[in-house]
């Protein structure tokens, strides 16, 4: 559950375990708490004993929204008015909450997506050489 390397709890670092195909998160060793994405500091007892933790990535759709209008990242991806998205807030098996964009689901179909969908943790890459990039995504079990 827990990794045995070692990084700081940098978004860079989250961006790092994304690239490796991981869903990584913190756990305070303090209060008992998990946070994804990661943080430095606990929000809930402010201690700064925390330690990386990989979840399974599975989960179930929390809420979300059909995007019809993309910001310039998602365009280029080719999303936009004739080609909306989903994103959404998932809960994982594991208690926390994150959000992503949801895969496998019509999201010009609003009315057929369905709060409580089993998901899977999905890495998309984008881009091409130096500007590729890992997001985290869920998909449709």
């Amino acid at each position: 559950m827990i990794t045995a390397i070692e990084r700081p709890f940098t978004s860079a670092s989250f961006e790092q375990y994304l690239n490796e195909k991981k869903l990584m998160g913190s756990h305070c060793t303090t209060c008992n708490k998990d946070f994804l994405p990661p943080r430095a500091i606990c929000p809930n007892c402010h201690s700064d004993q925390l330690t990386w933790i990989e979840y399974s990535g599975k989960g179930k759709l929390a809420a979300f929204t059909s995007i019809f209008i993309a910001p310039t990242a998602m365009i280029e991806a080719g999303y936009g008015r004739d080609n909306p998205y989903l994103a959404g807030v998932v809960g994982l098996e594991e208690g926390v909450k994150i959000s992503a964009q949801i895969l496998g689901m019509d999201a010009g179909k609003p009315e057929e997506v369905k709060i409580g969908t089993p998901l899977q943790a999905e890495f998309v890459e984008r881009g091409e050489g130096e500007s590729k990039k890992t997001f985290l995504a869920f998909r449709v079990e």
